[in-house]
């Protein structure tokens, strides 16, 4: 195994020494020597930053159209009575709760106010069907359930319903009980009369404050803060358990690498906080530094809403980084033909100087210095403010990788996109692009405490206070993943001369052909989905003489394209029918196989005809997906391309 190892020179290993410690009376959650090393716990910020702060704006979210205003105060408020509402039902610390919801202040407060007790969270993504979601809970074995409305709520009792129920849950809490009126459910509860019911035990026993204090000064920083259950590409979700101490440090270390610290923290809040990166770099972060969360008020409406606010921290998938830039490329195409061409030649102009920015390490000359100026004021200064990331202090792209053309537009128009890596097994990103490492596909260096070792077929293994604590219930696929300390990620990478890692795949993804050749596919799809035209992409070929794809077009810039040739078309299927759009496609393709060696070359293609869905089991609830059904799920898009399997010359 070849080691390349990275240690910071920092307090963590010293702090780490006695890291089982119990925390003193006098510990100061909030003091840069217990956050730099996570030696504190979620809930003990909330109170930390709720005594700092009171009335100051913590949440905010719109209703009607109006923003409402949460300060930090109530936000520690509704949390405790939320804790006290467990501890009425005799709640015990390693008890766990199910939260299914779009993201809302009500998922703060169940999450931050079980964390009190020491009961741990478990999120449940909204788009999951009933059976996925009774997995998740039955797995877990969570006593109560959060909803956050009709859909969430239904979704519980159909599970409860069928296949032997639910045995462990004991009660449900909707959020937004509207459409519920003739449910006669007697253990189903609004959150409002479930938060009353703290009210009223505290009421009863005036005691139980001080009781719930002790419990939170009790929790260990190591102990299982929240579990994540991972999306489940290749088998059933497992549960991660994340500790309080990961969370943190992974959080405020990598705030640190960003240049976060001492900043105004404003973000959007949209993405699933199920998921590690939303719970990361939304809840933690703004527990770590203060400053607001603002929930979007849809996925559809999150470029609306990043408008309206102008945060100074923003987190996108690469979907939502496609669209936006999808967005200015049509806005362009339907302006006037002077505005087309000043565009076109401010964006040309742009791109030699982020060539030659890039080349010389972020300097630039005079000359290309008031050539940056003018792009800027003529062109880029309208588009940042259009998109509203005019005040981002920094701009992650996290989920999947992203294509370097993508990466490369963002940078052009003075809005770098950072990569980074990380999973959900090691709390988030441990390596971060920062100033002066920033190479087109890289994924930065590793933040502080954070050690790596490069296997000898390229995996990445991982150790450090971020790394999780195991998958619960399920000790085979722990000792698989967790050997003598170090995290075994999957992910095979290289690294560049800078030091930065490059995530090639997964190594389960890889691609050996008939030829024995070793194929990373994610490179190639993301090349495919530089077009707008193009939406998913899933290269095929293993054990094959030549490499296919299944493509899924755009429904909408496909149609658009169409449309504005007056070719008819109905639905998404009969759009996929007709010859242009394959025509369209394979030029698509041509221009892709250019990019690349003959071997990596698609030498056949099917265009789908329905979009992956969630629902029918092709994509995770992450929208990855799922490469262990291809062979089953599209037999015969497979048969299509491959026939008798000979190669097409």
């Amino acid at each position: 195994m070849t080691v390349v190892e990275t240690r910071d020179a920092n307090p963590v290993t010293t702090l780490l020494a006695s890291r089982r410690a119990r925390l003193p009376d006098d510990h100061d959650p909030l003091a840069e020597v217990n956050l730099v090393a996570g030696n504190t716990t979620l809930p003990r910020l909330l109170r930390a930053q709720a005594a700092r702060r009171g009335g100051a704006l913590a949440l905010r979210e719109k209703e009607h159209g109006v923003w409402k205003r949460y300060d930090w105060a109530h936000y520690h408020r509704q949390a405790r009575r939320f804790a006290l509402a467990l501890m009425s039902l005799g709640f015990k610390r390693g008890d766990r709760i199910t939260i299914a919801s779009e993201n809302t202040p009500e998922w703060y407060y169940a999450d931050l106010g079980a964390e009190m007790l020491g009961v741990v969270p478990v999120g449940i993504y909204p788009t999951n069907p009933w059976p996925e979601l009774q997995y998740i809970v039955r797995h877990c074995g969570a006593r109560l359930a959060v909803c956050g409305d009709q859909e969430q709520t239904d979704k519980v009792l159909d599970a409860r319903a069928h296949n032997d129920g639910l045995p462990a849950l004991e009660m449900v809490v909707c959020v937004d009980m509207k459409g519920m009126r003739s449910y006669a459910q007697a253990d189903l509860v609004s959150f409002e009369d479930f938060l009353a019911r703290g009210d009223a035990y505290l009421t009863a026993h005036p005691e139980a404050n001080a009781i719930l204090d002790g419990i939170t000064d009790d929790i260990d920083p190591d102990d299982v803060a929240l579990m994540v259950y991972t999306s489940g590409t290749t088998g059933p979700p497992k549960g991660a358990m994340l500790s309080h101490r990961s969370i943190i440090y992974s959080t405020y270390n990598y705030a640190g690498a960003i240049g976060m610290h001492g900043r105004h923290y404003e973000a959007v809040g949209y993405l699933p906080l199920c998921h590690a990166a939303e719970r990361c770099y939304s809840m933690a972060m703004q527990l770590v530094l203060g400053g607001v969360v603002n929930f979007a008020e849809s996925i559809d409406t999150v470029a609306v809403n990043v408008r309206e606010i102008a945060p100074t921290f923003f987190i996108g998938v690469p979907r939502i980084w496609e669209k936006l830039k999808e967005n200015f490329e049509f806005r362009v195409t339907e302006s006037g033909r002077v505005q087309r061409w000043l565009t076109g030649r401010i964006m040309t102009i742009g791109r030699d100087l982020d060539a030659r920015r890039n080349a010389a390490d972020g300097k630039l000359s005079l000359l290309d210095r008031f050539r940056a100026w003018f792009c800027y004021v003529a062109l880029f200064r309208n588009i940042q403010r259009h998109l509203g990331l005019n005040r981002t202090v920094h701009r992650l792209c996290a989920g999947a990788s992203i294509s370097p053309e993508m990466l490369r537009f963002f940078s052009v128009i003075g809005l770098p996109v950072s990569q980074g890596y990380g999973m959900t097994e090691s709390s988030g990103c441990v390596f971060i692009q920062r100033d002066g490492f920033h190479r087109l596909g890289g994924c930065g260096l590793p933040i502080a405490g954070t050690d790596y070792r490069l296997a000898d077929d390229g995996e990445i293994l991982l150790s450090g206070p971020a790394v999780f604590k195991g998958y619960f219930r399920d000790e085979k696929a722990t000792a698989e993943t967790l050997a003598d300390g170090w995290l075994k990620t999957g992910d095979i990478v290289k690294q560049f001369d800078n030091g930065e890692i490059s995530v090639v795949d997964r190594k389960k993804a890889i691609i050996i052909t008939s030829g024995g050749k070793n194929i990373a596919p994610s490179e190639i799809e993301n090349a495919l989905k530089d077009s707008p035209f193009v939406k998913e992409v899933i290269v095929v070929g293993e054990g094959r003489k030549f490499l296919g794809a299944l493509i899924q077009i755009d429904f909408d810039n496909v149609g658009r394209w169409a449309s504005d040739r007056g070719l008819p078309y109905t639905t998404y299927k009969s759009l996929t029918e007709l010859e242009e759009v394959r025509e369209l496609v394979q030029s698509i393709v041509d221009a892709t196989n250019a990019r690349f060696a003959r071997v990596e070359n698609i030498r056949r293609f099917v265009v789908l005809e329905k979009e992956l869905d969630h629902d029918d089991g092709e994509l995770t609830a992450t929208q990855k997906v799922r490469r262990a059904i291809i062979d089953r799920k599209f037999a015969r898009e497979l048969l299509q391309i491959y026939g008798d399997g000979e190669a097409v010359s």
